[in-house]
């Protein structure tokens, strides 16, 4: 006879969404549960190396699809793992978007104004500090520099790093050895487990079905540990509240597969999915016009060679972000790191008379990956993508036993979003050619097409159902009960790096949540502390929670 668990609240997925929310209900004294599709590792864990079988393969989901791929975190913790800790919040503007559906986006509830006390609160539990130049790479100087020398400006990224910690190793995507990242493996996480919350990983939920008291059951599958094709043992637990936040490219698969139990799903729900925006240039750098124009030297002879040594994105310039500007004209350009695989393949040759992508050319460019800089644009997109019809089992038909999947989502860019990609790689033209800097390429989408590493909107928040799968406390439309925490719930792309006003959001989400598990039964309060103990932002926000607990 199989017997069903039960729990309060359940969680799916352990990112900032599901972290978060996991910490406030526990610290609240509900019990809770997370499933967590991945491993779960720790700084001596992370492997500096892309062997099979490492870290950077275990920790990483990478879903091609047609037209965009999407590369995201796959263990506990998600995707504040593997992610570069850039925390910017989003600009005033990014609230205002209207989008192809000709009409706000957002929640007329929430706007930066409105959503500024959960940024703070997320801030004093990572905590998220601004660098200072002296804390800049080389790579991150560069850049400034080269912006200067174009007449623009350039800026430290704000950013979840220990300083002291950090050794400038540039393994960030691999997970950090040296715990140097603040990611959730150190605040939310093992706050939520101190309260009494379960974290379980290797456990991929596949559906929901709804029980008689109005409840749910999650149905899930126990991941092999080596092999994710394999599937280990199965089993259902109840839940009077269920979030999920299983990332962008997860979550609108799971409520479709549950739709058959559940019932329609709204309208939205693997709908408007949004990739940021993103795209990335490689500038292949001329070092003695480094040295010349710029005056740089490393002080051993060198001018940079340099491409190897840091940590993610340091240095961004933000001149675009100007809410003046009309919508798809608006983007940010990072300076970023992206190791030997994704980006030596998908890298371009500049001018090349050939092959763009491979080739005789593209060896002799690797050749000299260390004067390698990759600028990284996040702009507006139209939210083209759609999610088809759910695999078997999981986000995606797996093809290789770790890491590599075939998923669902479907990607045409518009007229829209090539007109930004275009304005935006012109301008890192501007910046990087100027004078003999260096010679630029975009990365190819011949490969896997667009891709994105920040994945949003595929489940979103909004006051029109017809274009929105939640409302604006994140519940889902005509399921009451459920949640949704993630990237999904982001209306659209951001236009900077989105793990803040994700995290912020989440925030802003539980004390909704916490009402909703009242009304079922759950012996739960809000008004726990930052997970470090600090209350400055939980007095700053707490006199928003009676407008988000009652319409």
């Amino acid at each position: 006879m199989t017997v069903t668990e039960t729990t309060d609240v359940l969680v799916v997925g352990s990112g900032f969404g599901g972290a978060i929310t996991a910490y406030h209900l526990a610290a609240g004294g509900a019990r809770v549960v997370v499933l967590e599709r991945g491993p779960w590792l720790q700084g001596e864990d992370f492997d500096h190396d892309f062997k099979l079988g490492s870290s950077y393969t275990r920790i990483f989901d990478f879903v091609v699809g047609d037209g965009m791929s999407l590369l995201g975190g796959n263990c506990v913790g998600g995707g504040s793992v593997v992610y570069f800790a850039a925390m910017p919040r989003a600009p005033r503007f990014v609230f205002e978007r209207r989008g192809a559906i000709g009409r706000r986006m957002w929640p007329k509830a929430v706007n930066r104004d409105a959503l500024e006390p959960w940024y703070d609160r997320v801030a004093e539990a990572l905590p998220v500090t601004r660098q200072d130049w002296d804390a800049v790479t080389y790579s991150g100087g560069l850049f400034a520099a080269a912006c200067a020398h174009a007449g623009r400006t350039a800026n430290p990224v704000p950013v979840a790093i220990d300083g002291e910690r950090c050794t400038n190793c540039n393994w960030m995507m691999a997970g950090c050895r040296f715990d140097a990242k603040r990611s959730l493996l150190f605040n939310y996480l093992p706050a939520a487990v101190a309260h009494g919350a379960e974290v379980r990983p290797m456990h991929e939920v596949q559906r929901l079905t709804r029980n008689d008291d109005g409840g749910y059951r999650v149905h899930y599958n126990v991941v092999d540990d080596e092999d994710y094709r394999v599937h280990t043992g199965s089993g259902t637990i109840d839940a009077k509240i269920v979030i999920l936040a299983a990332g962008a490219g997860a979550t609108p698969v799971i409520l479709q597969r549950s739709a058959p139990d559940l019932g329609a799903m709204p309208y939205a729900v693997g709908r408007y999915f949004s990739g940021n925006g993103e795209r990335l240039n490689t500038a292949i750098l001329d070092e003695d016009r480094v040295a010349d124009l710029l005056g740089l030297s490393r002080g051993d002879g060198r001018a940079y060679a340099a491409s190897q040594i840091g940590k993610g994105p340091c240095v961004a310039s933000w001149d675009r972000l100007d809410g003046t500007l009309p919508e798809y004209s608006r983007y940010s350009l990072e300076q970023l790191y992206f190791p030997p695989g994704f980006g030596t393949i998908l890298a371009q040759v500049p001018d090349a008379t050939g092959p763009t992508w491979f080739g005789a050319q593209k060896k002799e460019i690797v050749r000299r990956w260390q004067s390698w800089l990759t600028i990284f644009t996040m702009s507006e997109d139209d939210n083209e993508g759609v999610f088809g019809p759910p695999p078997p089992t999981g986000n995606a038909v797996r093809i290789s036993q770790q890491m590599l999947g075939r998923g669902p989502i479907q990607y045409r860019p518009t007229a829209n979003t090539l007109r930004g990609w275009a304005l935006a790689d012109a301008d890192v033209r501007d910046i990087m050619e100027r004078d003999g800097l260096s010679r630029v390429m975009p990365w190819t989408n011949d490969v896997v097409g667009a891709y994105t590493v920040h994945p949003l909107a595929s489940c979103r928040i909004g006051d029109d159902p017809s274009t929105s799968a939640l409302d604006d406390r994140h519940e889902l439309r005509g399921h009451p009960g459920i949640f949704v925490t993630d990237g999904s719930a982001v209306p659209g792309a951001l236009t900077v790096n989105p793990a803040m006003t994700i995290a912020a959001l989440a925030e802003r989400a539980v004390p909704g949540i916490v009402q909703a598990a009242r009304q079922r039964g759950v012996e739960v309060t809000y008004g726990a502390p930052s997970p470090d103990g600090a209350t400055s932002g939980r007095r700053a926000a707490l006199p928003f929670v009676p407008s988000l607990t009652h319409r």
